[in-house]
């Protein structure tokens, strides 16, 4: 469903590579919005977390933090984004806030879970897998800052405003190897994006 829906939305322009699923949306937000998440992100952000490497690992150095979902201004984002997957709030996670100063990076990592992990056991129950990402870049990077799909040498450099979706299956619905990401370290400036994920099954 989701598919077919940007396939057929002109504003959503596929990527090209026939090993993930992806679109890009320019222009999704709109400067003064991108201006408002970043002072929010800026509120709530702290040392971010990962389900089984803590933060002192360095796989993922960034700070970020839930933006709170019952602001009207939040929710109408998410509703924006809803919309233009087609897909009902109730499998969205709460859109998460990331801030990136310089030399810090997210190294490779799905978004979609492991089942052989032990915190599957929750998120199974949790809503089950990841199916799409949505990912909006809030500002101009001076230098890095790019996402980078390691496993087909795809790298989106960030555009203020512009949402990129991804599909974190393969059209059988397996969870896809080839949507395996990083965000490369900042080198100058800083980088604000915010992030969505949906599952398969109502959120928690």
């Amino acid at each position: 469903m989701v598919r077919k829906r940007l396939a057929t939305n002109a504003a959503a322009q596929r990527l090209d590579t026939d090993k993930l699923e992806i679109f890009g949306i320019a222009e999704f937000l709109t400067a003064p919005e991108c201006q408002r998440l970043m002072t929010m992100i800026d509120l709530v952000a702290k040392p971010s977390e990962l389900f089984s490497v803590e933060y002192s690992s360095g796989f993922r150095t960034s700070y970020s933090g839930n933006l709170n979902p019952h602001d009207p201004f939040v929710r109408g984002i998410s509703d924006r984004i809803d919309a233009l997957l087609g897909l009902k709030a109730p499998l969205g996670e709460s859109i998460q806030g990331q801030r990136y100063l310089p030399g810090q990076e997210f190294k490779p990592h799905n978004d979609w879970f492991y089942t052989d992990e032990p915190y599957w056991q929750t998120e199974r129950k949790n809503g089950g897998q990841r199916s799409w990402t949505a990912m909006a870049y809030l500002n101009a990077v001076g230098k890095g800052g790019a996402t980078l799909f390691t496993n087909i040498g795809l790298s989106v450099d960030p555009q203020p405003g512009a949402l990129l979706v991804w599909n974190n299956a393969s059209a059988n619905g397996i969870p896809n190897e080839d949507a395996i990401h990083a965000g490369t370290p900042v080198l100058d400036g800083e980088k604000y994006i915010i992030t969505k994920w949906y599952r398969t099954r109502k959120w928690g």
